[in-house]
Parts: C-alpha cells; structure tokens; sequence
C-alpha cells in the first residue's frame, strides 16, 4: 500500500479540522471579521429583542405583584345610544358596603383645563385633564407624594391642587414652593403636591386633581365620579367583581365599566410582545446577509486558495478533507459571528434592563436560538463552496502554482 493510499483512508480529527478552519480565517482577517459582523448584528439583534421583551416583563410582574392584584375599576360606560352615562353620584357610598371592599377612592373629570399661565393659548394644553378627587386617593392606587402634600379635609375646598407626575413633568414643575400656581379654569390655584407615578392607574400621571368641593365651587363639576377605584380582599376579588357594576348603578348595570388594572397590565404587556415578530424579522434579514457575506468569502476563498486544494490533493488529500476543511471553515466563521452577537446582545439587554431597575432575563430561545441560526446558516453558505472545491482536479488547481 503506498503512501498516498493510506494518507487517504485517514479521516481528520477534530483538532486538525479546527487548525485548517482557522488557518484560512487568520490569514484573510479583515475580510473574515467583515463577514462575521453581518451574522454578529443579526444575532445581536435576535437575542436584543427577546431579552428586552422578557426582561420588561418580568419588571411589570415585579411591580404588579409588589403593588397587588386587588384593585378593581369602575368607569362610565355608554347606553345603547352611544351616549355616555354618568355614575349616580352615589356609587362610591354603595360600593363601600360591599363587604369584601377595603378601600373605595374617586375621580370625576370636569371641563376645564391647565396651564402655567393665563397668557398660554387654550389649545397647548398639554393632554392635560383636571379631575375632582376624593381624599385617599394615592392609597388606592397604590402611589405616594413626590414633593409636598395631598389635599385634606381644609385645601379640598380651597384653590388647590395636586399634580399626577407627568402632568409636573409636563408644565415644567418639579417642585413645590409657596408661590407655585396653575391657571385653571380661569382662576389661579396653588399647588401642593406631586404624585410619583401610578403604575396601575395612569390616567391619574397626566391629572390635575383638586378637591370635589372645590370643584364643584369654582369649576363648574356636575359632582359625579368618572371612576372609582375599588381595593378589595386579595381572596375576594373575584367576587367583588362580579358585583361593582350592579352597586354602582343598580337601574343600568350594562352601562357601567368594570376592569381589573393589573390584567389589563398583563395584557398589555402580551400585546406588545406581538411586535417582537417584527423586529425578529429585522434581525433574521441582518443574519441572512451576514450569511450571503460568508457564502461570497468561502467563493473568493476557493478561488483563490486553487494552488493550496491542489498541492493537498496531490499529497493524498481526499475530496472529504477538502470538503471538510471549506465547510468547517464557513461554520467556525459563522459560530464565531454568532458568539459576538449573541454577547453583544445580552450586553445592551443587561445595560438597558439596569437602567430600568428590571430583573436581566435572557431566555434560552434567545442565545441558543441565535447561536444555532448563525451556525445553520454557515452550513448552508459554506456547503456549496466546499462542494465546488472537493470538485476540483489537482491538476487543474496545479496549473495557478
């Protein structure tokens, strides 16, 4: 048996295999890393968006269980005519009886508007809402004051109000001094407080709240609520549930609006996750032309390695090894791209997750997902060129030595 046959009935181990992969990527570094970065930024982005979107929901779930599951919405609703009904100024007082009920807070929405200056035109009014508002309201929603005091039994009657935190944010307040003012309702009212935002009610963000005698004295409110904000025993919610709208308005139940904020929240959270198909599908068409970009390397590569396939092929190299050696080539390029992106990936999902106090969450799908893909597609971008050298003739690759 010659040489040349027992050199050919040898398989390459899995240590000579890396060594030649590598040989061809380390001596065309620039054009290797090019090519890499395609697969990286699609990756990358692949495992960005699943991070992001399991990492935020994993802080809204956070939040909804430290602030609880037990609150429960009552809203006007609208009669068959497609008007909308008020609630009888009397609900809040019925619901209260409810005897699982622990907590039962108001709103009632008036007609007028905000503004930092009686000079600011009517129509800059910053989607702003001025709401009357009973006592212990930022107890119910589970919120608290950033700056000054809430409205007590005194200021509720007066000129006085309470801002939600982005309607501060939105007149440029983000303090409480003796002699801060809003126009409201063509009438000066002092300010004295800021609400820290409510997750679970955040029509309160953009209120301007002020007492409901106060608003009925010099607003012009009808005194109905707009919606009352029910806490009740954690272990009776669903009960409760299945009661508000006949207590609230015992004459028109249908035409009264009952919700749970932290399902609403759940499920909000569900239908944004929807739109992560979109932004995968970005991602998969970055990876797809990282995979384009190695396919044309592995070609050129072929090209220009005729000489090496040759000098290998005379040497007692099969058409396996050759084909082997391209094909491990395309894969090691495209594993490493895979393995930058998916680093860079839970890098950016991490800083953005600390930033936004929310747990880090990387899901499995993400990373392996992504890792996988990379390699899949360099198998699929290399399998052709390696075919097309294992094809070549020594002699024929001879003749560019």
């Amino acid at each position: 048996m010659t040489t040349a046959t027992r050199t050919a009935g040898r398989r390459l181990g899995a240590g000579d295999l890396l060594r030649l992969a590598s040989i061809g990527l380390r001596t065309r570094r620039m054009r290797a890393t090019l090519s890499a970065l395609g697969i990286a930024i699609g990756v990358a982005a692949m495992v960005a968006v699943l991070g992001l979107s399991a990492s935020s929901q994993a802080g809204l779930l956070a939040e909804i269980d430290r602030l609880g599951t037990n609150l429960l919405t009552v809203t006007t609703g609208t009669a068959v005519t497609g008007k909308a009904v008020d609630l009888p100024k009397t609900a809040p007082e019925m619901i209260r009886r409810i005897g699982p009920v622990l907590e039962v807070q108001s709103i009632g929405q008036t007609k007028a508007q905000a503004y930092r200056s009686q000079l600011i035109p009517s129509v800059n009014s910053n989607s702003l809402t001025v709401s009357a508002t009973s006592l212990n309201l930022p107890a119910a929603v589970r919120t608290e004051l950033a700056r000054g005091s809430f409205l007590n039994e005194a200021t509720a009657q007066q000129a006085v109000v309470v801002l939600g935190s982005a309607a501060a944010q939105r007149l440029g307040i983000d303090r409480v001094t003796a002699d801060e003012r809003l126009w409201v309702g063509n009438r000066w009212f002092s300010v004295a407080g800021i609400l820290k935002p409510a997750v679970l009610a955040p029509e309160i963000d953009s209120a301007v709240l002020v007492g409901y005698p106060a608003a009925e004295k010099y607003l012009n409110f009808n005194g109905h609520p707009s919606t009352i904000y029910v806490l009740t025993d954690p272990e009776q919610v669903e009960s409760v549930y299945s009661v508000l709208a006949a207590t609230a308005n015992p004459l028109n139940p249908s035409e009264v609006g009952v919700s749970q904020p932290s399902a609403t929240l759940v499920a909000r959270a569900a239908a944004q996750s929807a739109f992560n198909g979109l932004f995968l599908g970005l991602g998969a068409v970055a990876l797809l032309v990282g995979g384009i970009g190695v396919a044309n390397i592995m070609v050129i590569s072929v090209l220009e390695r005729r000489s090496e396939i040759g000098l290998r092929r005379a040497l007692g190299a099969t058409k396996g090894h050759i084909r082997a050696q391209f094909l491990s080539e395309a894969i090691l390029l495209a594993a490493i791209g895979g393995a930058v992106g998916v680093a860079l990936g839970a890098l950016a999902t991490a800083i953005y997750a600390l930033t936004k106090g929310w747990a880090i969450v990387i899901p499995t799908l993400a990373w392996a997902g992504g890792l996988g893909a990379a390699v899949l597609i360099g198998v699929i971008a290399g399998l052709l060129p390696a075919i097309r050298a294992a094809r070549m003739a020594p002699t024929e690759a001879l003749r560019t030595v």
